[in-house]
């Protein structure tokens, strides 16, 4: 029976989260309200306040669950990187990227960056900030494993390498995501032109 009640609960998790990520795309953040994406997720208004206290909670789980499958995504490429120190920065970094509107609108993003950004302290805030720590460690990892195999520089501090790889490119994200006809080949460009001249004074 506990087996059952944790895949109904999962589902009904699943069923939130999906139904209020096409909302928020649809409507708006602002205009989303609780009883509609209960409604769209076949759940009471109850069910939804169980699991998270606001709607700034649903959309702190969406992010996690884009950041996530991304982090999944990037342990093959640190496991396995290119023979290349350029390519495997952008293959990584491309992952983030290419996935970032899998389930958010740039709407959705700039809410979420609002309230981590007014609210730091708060669940939201923490989690939000946990995430990008975890896309900075993935990367000083792929740092790391390019100097095990003799790509990158061994005297280079990988910490803080992986540090300013992030920085910059979540600098040149927001940008993006504060302007609605930017396009994502258009960031992955600059990020690859500004990237250049790290991968020249790294590489061995």
């Amino acid at each position: 029976m506990s087996g059952l009640r944790a895949r109904q609960k999962a589902d009904r998790h699943r069923r939130i989260i999906e139904a209020a990520a096409a909302l928020f795309r649809d409507t708006g953040y602002e205009g989303a309200k609780i009883e509609t994406i209960a409604a769209q997720a076949e759940v009471s208004v109850g069910t939804i306040y169980n699991y998270y206290q606001n709607k700034g909670d649903i959309l702190g789980a969406i992010v996690s669950m884009e950041v996530n499958e991304v982090l999944n995504a990037g342990r093959g490429v640190v496991a396995n990187p290119p023979a290349n120190v350029g390519d495997a920065l952008d293959t990584l970094l491309g992952i983030y990227i290419e996935h970032s509107l899998h389930y958010l609108s740039k709407e959705m993003w700039r809410q979420a960056m609002a309230i981590s950004t007014q609210l730091p302290d708060s669940p939201f805030g923490q989690a939000y900030t946990a995430l990008d720590r975890a896309l900075t460690e993935q990367i000083r990892a792929l740092i790391a494993r390019l100097q095990t195999i003799g790509l990158v520089r061994r005297d280079i501090d990988g910490q803080a390498l992986g540090e300013l790889v992030f920085n910059n490119m979540n600098m040149m994200f927001i940008e993006f995501v504060k302007r609605d006809g930017a396009r994502i080949a258009e960031l992955r460009t600059a990020i690859r032109r500004q990237n250049r001249i790290l991968v020249a004074a790294i590489a061995v």
